[in-house]
């Protein structure tokens, strides 16, 4: 089967949901509190065309979120079902060509201070901290990577 990257569509809201929270939990104890994207609405996300799935045969095995803003494509959230499989890095890669596609000559995103292992492939995948502060009550870790 050949796995495909398209937009969520509305009924996959709940799946998104629970996807992200299986993929999220065990920063859970890490962090004290659940992480923002455990708490999203993915029925919003979706409606506003900001959610994109990766599926085989009708399984979701990755779900990312982008939105356009002014400094950029924001890569707001990418969780797979069972890493080590590529799926984070084709939907990383696909978040790029996004980007390009919208004319954006920059990606950026955010992660916790703590989920080092995410700042470790972020760097890994060309992307360069610009800062770091706190919002929402989260510690986060700002990084760009120019187009």
């Amino acid at each position: 089967m050949t796995r495909h990257i398209r937009p969520a569509l509305p009924h996959e809201a709940p799946a998104l949901a629970a996807l992200v929270r299986a993929a999220y939990a065990h920063y859970v104890p890490r962090l004290g509190r659940e992480p923002g994207p455990m708490g999203d609405d993915y029925a919003a996300r979706v409606a506003a065309g900001q959610a994109w799935v990766m599926e085989e045969a009708g399984a979701i095995l990755g779900l990312l979120v982008l939105e356009d803003t002014a400094e950029g494509m924001l890569l707001d959230n990418i969780a797979a079902a069972a890493p080590g499989q590529g799926v984070g890095r084709r939907l990383m890669a696909f978040a790029e060509q996004e980007a390009r596609r919208r004319g954006h000559g920059r990606i950026w995103l955010y992660t916790h201070a703590r989920m080092v292992e995410n700042i470790a492939l972020y760097t890994r995948l060309g992307y360069a901290e610009t800062h770091r502060a706190m919002q929402d009550g989260f510690d986060r870790v700002f990084m760009a990577k120019a187009l």
